[in-house]
């Protein structure tokens, strides 16, 4: 069974509001793609927030926090945005993107919080259940900054995580290309995943695949895959917002070329493409986490590599990237690569990661191995 978005972690000194990894709720299937808006029943009970973090009068909270409520029922996703979940530095609203998924919405600003400061949120009657109706009123609470500024927590990829290929309109391969884990396209069919020559499984749920260690699957295959990839497909699209929005602790590093240089944990922004023309090495432990904004494209030279050390680990890197992302012939990558455009891997790169793709993903003779958890 395919997941859902988690609930959001309760740590205000933390970079709170974060999805937590895997979480599903047993009363509330698919949330993360709830938008179940319809007539509202006379009889409709109006949603509640249940839990909101920061907690009401939170002190010595970190710099580049999140505030994230969560609610009683599934809610219409439409009606939360930052006209309806605001925050507030006195009477002035704070620029930030609105996530929501699995009854939690996450505000998370654009840029760090001023130090030692008051916050107020505010989640309006704009907001509205899965059956449209509205909070019967409004929900307020506030906390103040202290001078910290947390870890990133990783970028939660939700059900996207149980494919290392996912891509919206379609995956192609000059064989013979070597993938370990599940690939899935959505809502493109079957016929867009080119190369692979599939073999049906009889339970017409999914394909093998002689280039694929795992499952092929695509929208027009039998129930449940269709709306598992659906939900899946909307994952992947909440964790590039949820990756997009979180404020840059380092912008602009090298003008946009970071070939040669030894990068820590943190969160790394971009305004233009991103060349990597030498090698790269990423290092920390097992617990950091690395977060590329790129706001165009990246490309990776060929022969090059991406190289992990201190037990840093490719499950903990993650790649937003605006335009579309080009891997050299032989160069290898670590890290989940989540695409606005296209992914192509030229003959014989490699990837320890994921390719999440909102249109193609093109192999030559590529291999792609899911990292490990």
């Amino acid at each position: 069974m395919l997941v859902s978005l988690g609930a959001a972690c309760d740590d205000s000194d933390g970079d709170s509001g974060q999805f937590a990894d895997g979480g599903t709720d047993a009363n509330d299937s698919n949330d993360s793609n709830a938008s179940e808006t319809g007539t509202a029943d006379a009889n409709a009970v109006a949603p509640q927030v249940t839990a909101n973090n920061p907690t009401n009068s939170a002190a010595s909270v970190a710099l580049n926090a999140s505030v994230s409520v969560t609610f009683d029922m599934a809610m219409d996703r439409d009606s939360l945005n930052a006209n309806s979940f605001m925050l507030k530095l006195g009477n002035t609203a704070v620029p930030g993107t609105v996530i929501y998924g699995s009854r939690t919405a996450v505000f998370r600003p654009s840029a760090r919080l001023a130090a030692s400061t008051l916050y107020t949120a505010t989640i309006t009657t704009a907001v509205k259940s899965g059956l449209g109706v509205p909070m019967a009123a409004n929900h307020t609470f506030g906390f103040t900054t202290g001078t910290n500024v947390a870890a990133p927590l990783p970028v939660n990829l939700a059900s996207a995580g149980n494919f290392v290929i996912l891509a919206k309109s379609a995956i192609s391969t000059v064989p013979p290309s070597v993938i370990t884990g599940n690939i899935a396209v959505s809502p493109a069919s079957a016929t867009a995943i080119t190369e692979f020559s599939l073999i049906a499984d009889p339970s017409a749920q999914f394909s093998k695949s002689s280039q694929v260690t795992g499952n092929v699957y695509a929208a027009n295959y039998a129930a449940p895959t269709p709306a598992n990839l659906t939900a899946a497909v909307s994952d992947m699209e909440l964790a590039f917002t949820d990756a997009a929005g979180r404020a840059a602790d380092v912008t602009e590093l090298g003008a946009g070329d970071i070939g040669g240089k030894t990068l820590a944990p943190g969160v790394y922004s971009w305004a233009s493409g991103l060349l990597i023309p030498t090698d790269l090495a990423l290092t920390g432990t097992a617990t950091d986490v690395w977060i590329f904004q790129v706001a165009q494209n990246l490309t990776m030279s060929s022969g090059k590599s991406i190289t992990l050390s201190g037990g840093a680990l490719a499950k903990n890197v993650f790649w937003q990237v605006s335009g579309f992302v080009e891997i050299g012939t032989t160069a290898h990558f670590e890290g989940t690569v989540m695409s606005q455009t296209a992914i192509t891997l030229r003959t014989g790169a490699s990837i320890k990661g994921r390719l999440l793709a909102q249109t193609a993903v093109v192999l030559q003779s590529s291999t792609v191995t899911v990292p490990a958890m």
